[in-house]
C-alpha cells in the first residue's frame, strides 16, 4: 500500500505537469507543445512526466477530462444554490462565458476540436462529456418547463445551442480575441434568455 504522504506528493507533481501545460497551450496550443517545454514549465525531469503520462497525447486527454471534471463541478455548485431553473441556465451560461476570459481556458476547446477531426479517442471523451452537459441542461429546462418559467419548447435543442454558444464564442474568440466583448456576450445572453421565458 502506498503512504498517504507518497500519493498526495503523485498527486501534487502530476497537477504541477498538467498546469504547466495549460499555461504553455494559453501561450502557443497544443501543436507547438512538447513534452520537454512541460518538463521544464513544471520543474520536473523528462523521466518524471513520463511516470505519470505516457507522452503528449495522453496528457491533452488529462487536460480534457480536468476541464470536464471542472464543468460537472461548476453544474453540480449551480444545481445545489440555485432553485429556479432559468436562473441555472444564466449562471451556468455566465460562468462559462467568463471561463472565455481565461487565455489557458480558451485555448484548450480550440486545441480539442482541432484534434477530434483525426483523433476518435479525444472525439469520443469530448462527445460523452458534451453529452453529460446538454443531459444536465436538459433537465434544468424541464423544471423550468414545468415550473411555467420558460415556454414549451424542445429542452434538448436548448441545452444544444446553449452548448454550442459557448464552444463558438471560445473558438471565435481564439482566432480573433477583439471580435467582440464578453460583457456584451453576457447581456445578449439574458436578453436571449428572458425571451425563452413564459
Amino acid at each position: 500500500m502506498v503512504p498517504r504522504i507518497e500519493e498526495a506528493q503523485r498527486t501534487e507533481r502530476r497537477r504541477s505537469l498538467v498546469d504547466a501545460a495549460r499555461r504553455l497551450l494559453a501561450r502557443a496550443g497544443y501543436r507547438s507543445l512538447t513534452v520537454d517545454d512541460v518538463c521544464r514549465e513544471a520543474g520536473v525531469s523528462k523521466g518524471a512526466f513520463y511516470t505519470y503520462f505516457e507522452g503528449k497525447h495522453d496528457l491533452l486527454l488529462a487536460l480534457l477530462d480536468e476541464e470536464a471534471a471542472s464543468v460537472r463541478s461548476l453544474m453540480e455548485d449551480v444545481e445545489r444554490e440555485d432553485p429556479s431553473g432559468t436562473q441555472r441556465l444564466r449562471r451556468f451560461a455566465r460562468a462559462m462565458l467568463e471561463r472565455g476570459e481565461d487565455p489557458g481556458t480558451l485555448q484548450l476547446p480550440a486545441d480539442l476540436w482541432a484534434e477530434m477531426s483525426s483523433d476518435p479517442q479525444v472525439r469520443e471523451r469530448w462527445r460523452a462529456a458534451m453529452a453529460e452537459r446538454r443531459a444536465v441542461l436538459r433537465s434544468w429546462i424541464d423544471r423550468a418547463i414545468e415550473a411555467g418559467e420558460l415556454a414549451p419548447l424542445p429542452s434538448n435543442a436548448l441545452a444544444a445551442i446553449v452548448l454550442a454558444l459557448g464552444d463558438g464564442l471560445m473558438l471565435h474568440h481564439a482566432l480573433d480575441p477583439s471580435g467582440f466583448r464578453w460583457t456584451n456576450v453576457r447581456r445578449a445572453l439574458d436578453m436571449l434568455l428572458a425571451g425563452a421565458a413564459r
